[in-house]
């Protein structure tokens, strides 16, 4: 009777502990690249890295660092693009939000929202020599910091330890300062189209 008793209590220990481990929190580790929509003459190139965390099967919490080439609407692009002289406001940003995607399956399509804090960098090129040099020196006493928003979708494809992601995002920055009148009333921000690989642990 006790060795049956022990061997009940010992396969449901078991049969707990993989339960348990199957619903362990898995950790993702990834770094992309996007094309940021410019004007029709140029292409933005963005880049970062995210880390993401499962809190339940369908939510994850996400933590990412990243640089918006230009953000700069495609109005102001397009303007610009006429003069021999280019003008560009980078974001360096890190922001943190959530996202839901399905709960299993090797493609998982996923909605997200994220918000965080933004470094503005404006820069100015086709200026040779020591003036652009002087230029962006005395641009760079305008850097700010804004708010930042940014809604996405996409799928990612898990193989192993294997993960990739492909999607979409807006982001949007909110400035009160002196380069929101460079948006001709429009926003600051960049719709990107992204791609990123990385790995589960």
């Amino acid at each position: 009777m006790r060795i049956t008793s022990f061997a009940a209590v010992l396969l449901a220990t078991l049969f707990a502990a993989s339960t348990v481990s199957a619903q362990e929190t898995r950790v993702s580790v990834q770094g992309f690249g996007g094309v940021g929509l410019g004007s029709f003459t140029s292409v933005n190139t963005n880049f970062g890295g995210v880390v993401s965390g499962d809190l339940t099967p369908n939510i994850q919490v996400l933590g990412e660092v990243g640089r918006l080439s230009n953000i700069l609407p495609t109005r102001t692009q397009s303007l610009f693009d006429l003069s021999p002289v280019a003008f560009n406001a980078s974001a360096f940003y890190a922001q943190g939000g959530i996202r839901l995607t399905t709960a299993s399956g090797s493609l998982r399509p996923y909605a997200e929202a994220s918000g965080g804090i933004a470094r503005l960098t404006p820069h100015v090129t086709g200026l040779d020599g020591l003036p652009g040099a002087f230029t962006n020196a005395g641009l760079a006493f305008l850097d700010n910091t804004a708010p930042i928003a940014t809604l996405g979708a996409g799928f990612t494809v898990n193989a192993g330890n294997f993960v990739a992601d492909a999607g979409y995002r807006y982001h949007q920055v909110f400035s009160d300062s002196w380069m929101q009148a460079l948006a001709l009333g429009d926003r600051l921000g960049s719709n990107e189209v992204r791609f990123g690989v990385g790995v589960r642990f």
